[in-house]
C-alpha cells in the first residue's frame, strides 16, 4: 500500500491513467461511428463522465507533488466516478423494466444554459439512440452494465489510493 500511496506523487502514473481514460473515449467514438451504435442520453451523461475523469487525470498530472492538485484531481475523479456509476445503474434499469412508462428517455441532453456541449460539438455530445434499447453486448453484458463495472473500478481505485495516501503519508 505504500507503493500505492506514492504512485500519486508521480507524473507518469497519472499520464497512463489519462491515457486510459483516453483510450476509453477513443473506444466510444469507434462504436459509435464504426460500428454505428448511435448514443442515448444515457450514453452521452456516460461519456460526459469519462471526460471529467479524463480532466481529473490531466489535472493530476500537471503537479503531482502539489496537495492542492492532487487533491482537487481526486475531488474531479471521484465525482465524475461516482456519478458515471448511477447514470450507468440507471441506463441498466431503462434496458431491464418490464414497464414501458417506468423511464423516459429524454430527446436532448440536459446541459447547463452556459455549456450546451450537445450544441457545441454536436458529433460528440448528441444523443441519436434510445435509452431502452441494448444494442450490444459482451460475454452478456450491455454497454452501460461494463460502464458501470468501469466506473466502480475507477471509484475503488480512487478510495484505495486515497486510504494509503492518510494511511502511509497522512496525508492527501
Amino acid at each position: 500500500m505504500n507503493w500505492l500511496a506514492h504512485l500519486s506523487t508521480q507524473r507518469t502514473p497519472w499520464l497512463l491513467f489519462t491515457l486510459i481514460i483516453f483510450l476509453l473515449e477513443v473506444t466510444a467514438l469507434f462504436f459509435q461511428y464504426q460500428m454505428g451504435l448511435a448514443p442515448c442520453i444515457m450514453c452521452i451523461y456516460q461519456r460526459t463522465a469519462v471526460l471529467g475523469i479524463l480532466s481529473a487525470g490531466l489535472i493530476g498530472s500537471i503537479n503531482p507533488q502539489s496537495k492542492i492538485v492532487r487533491g482537487s484531481a481526486y475531488l474531479i475523479w471521484g465525482v465524475s466516478s461516482i456519478w458515471g456509476f448511477f447514470i450507468a445503474r440507471e441506463h441498466i434499469n431503462m434496458q431491464t423494466t418490464t414497464d414501458p412508462f417506468a423511464f423516459s428517455c429524454e430527446f436532448e441532453p440536459n446541459f447547463p444554459p452556459f455549456m450546451p456541449l450537445h450544441e457545441w460539438i454536436p458529433s460528440f455530445f448528441q444523443a441519436t439512440g434510445d435509452c431502452g434499447n441494448i444494442d450490444w453486448q459482451f460475454i452478456g453484458l450491455s454497454m452501460p452494465a461494463w460502464m458501470e463495472i468501469i466506473f466502480a473500478l475507477f471509484s475503488v481505485t480512487l478510495f484505495l489510493l486515497v486510504i494509503s495516501r492518510l494511511i502511509y503519508k497522512k496525508s492527501i
